[in-house]
């Protein structure tokens, strides 16, 4: 479906970049357009699958239905394969990246804040909670666990309040998607939820996530598999403390089940992260962070259409399973590109303008800031994109906690938008 024959490959050491509608040829699934953002190399702009394979490199599995796809080096930020990168879709709450590493380096995580009821205003129905209540006062770090583990939209308006309300988080993550070349990007709503005109790609998911790994309570946030959160504070009606009030907690679970598991679905071998994602109009999205030998990957798959339980986990898994026995023996069909600033002239060599990128990608370039005000910190540190600290944090991170699926029960089933 996607590689040149076995015998074909013998014959030269570089087989020719690939492209395909679709794999598994699904007919009756929308079409990508035909032109797309070209940000990161002209091949990502191509609709279809491209991949560049070396002698011996192994076959990408014929079991993706992913309406678009990514899997690239965290490093050195090579895109090893892709499907349709560019296709703008909507991307449920794997925005929340885009989110956290916009707003999370605003407020330390020890400062306090006493929920008001207008925090809460406009949260989306069928919207996932972690639980928050009003009048309750919760620290940064117990928002942050209610945004990574459990996708809580909750968590996300008490923060965006914090931030100065919703329009203004809103302005600074299309500001910092501006920044770091996500141009496919169009930021409605701070937390994901289905809103008309709200878009981005597995393309722009990945630099969401490789910007995120540059900040350590990003990482330790998004590897985190289970947590005591803060419940309602309530009067003691028996015993000696009767009368006096008490604040419960409850344990609340990670939503990525390639960090936690679940029912027909194992833990994945090196999995540090990232974020998951469903709605409606969005289906199952998801972007993970793995290392296994040295290696770090990033994968990202948008809607997959097969209907396989667990599709968008288990086709990340095969991505992933690919990627590290494909290292080496590819040739990259494009690049993650540096945040603007971050290298010279601002851009990679996958940098609009060259062609293909598209008039409203043109006009985002064009508006873009250099403004560290939305938290650009480290990665605006890493020149030409590469992620020099990612490896050791990853390492970090599973030396601190247990390893994946050690960690607590199995996550319950849940049929909320997340």
């Amino acid at each position: 479906m996607l590689v040149a024959s076995a015998a074909l490959l013998t014959m030269s050491t570089a087989a020719p970049a690939l492209a395909d509608e679709k794999p598994g040829g699904d007919k009756d699934q929308p079409k990508p357009p035909a032109k797309m953002s070209t940000v990161g190399g002209a091949r990502l702009g191509e609709p279809g699958t491209q991949v560049k394979l070396k002698a011996n490199a192994p076959v990408l599995p014929k079991e993706l239905s992913g309406r678009s796809w990514i899997v690239s080096d965290a490093e050195s930020g090579e895109v090893l394969a892709s499907h349709n990168a560019h296709w703008r879709l909507p991307p449920a709450s794997t925005l929340k990246m885009l989110f956290a590493d916009t707003v999370l380096p605003k407020f330390p995580k020890t400062q306090k804040h006493k929920v008001e009821l207008s925090d809460l205003a406009g949260i989306g129905a069928g919207s996932s909670m972690v639980g928050i209540k009003e009048k309750e006062t919760y620290t940064v770090h117990d928002l942050w666990l209610g945004v990574f583990l459990r996708s809580g939209n909750d968590a996300v308006h008490v923060l965006s309040a914090m931030n100065d309300g919703v329009p203004k988080t809103v302005k600074d993550m299309q500001q910092h998607a501006d920044e770091l070349q996500a141009l496919d990007t169009h930021v409605v709503s701070p937390d994901g939820y289905d809103a008309k005109g709200q878009v981005s790609s597995a393309y722009d998911l990945t630099l969401f996530a490789r910007s995120g790994l540059q900040k350590k309570d990003f990482r330790e946030y998004c590897s985190t598999a289970t947590a005591e959160f803060p419940g309602e504070t309530k009067k003691v009606t028996k015993g000696k403390d009767k009368g006096k009030t008490k604040r419960e907690s409850f344990a609340i679970q990670n939503t990525n089940r390639l960090l936690t598991g679940d029912i027909g679905i194992s833990p994945y071998k090196g999995i540090a992260g990232v974020k998951n994602g469903s709605t409606t109009n969005a289906g199952n999205t998801f972007t993970g962070v793995a290392e296994r030998n040295g290696k770090v990957l990033l994968v990202t798959v948008m809607n997959p259409s097969s209907g396989e339980p667990h599709a968008v986990y288990k086709e990340t898994a095969r991505l992933f399973d690919w990627g590290f026995k494909a290292a080496g023996k590819v040739d990259p069909v494009g690049e993650l590109v540096a945040p603007r600033g971050a290298d010279t002239g601002g851009a990679g060599k996958g940098a609009p303008g060259s062609g293909g990128a598209g008039k409203d990608a043109t006009e985002n370039a064009a508006h873009s800031s250099d403004d560290g005000s939305t938290g650009m910190g480290t990665a605006l540190a890493v020149t030409g994109g590469v992620l020099a600290v990612l490896a050791a944090g990853v390492f970090v991170i599973r030396r601190r906690l247990p390893l994946p699926g050690q960690g607590g029960r199995r996550a319950r089933q849940d049929s909320r938008q997340d």
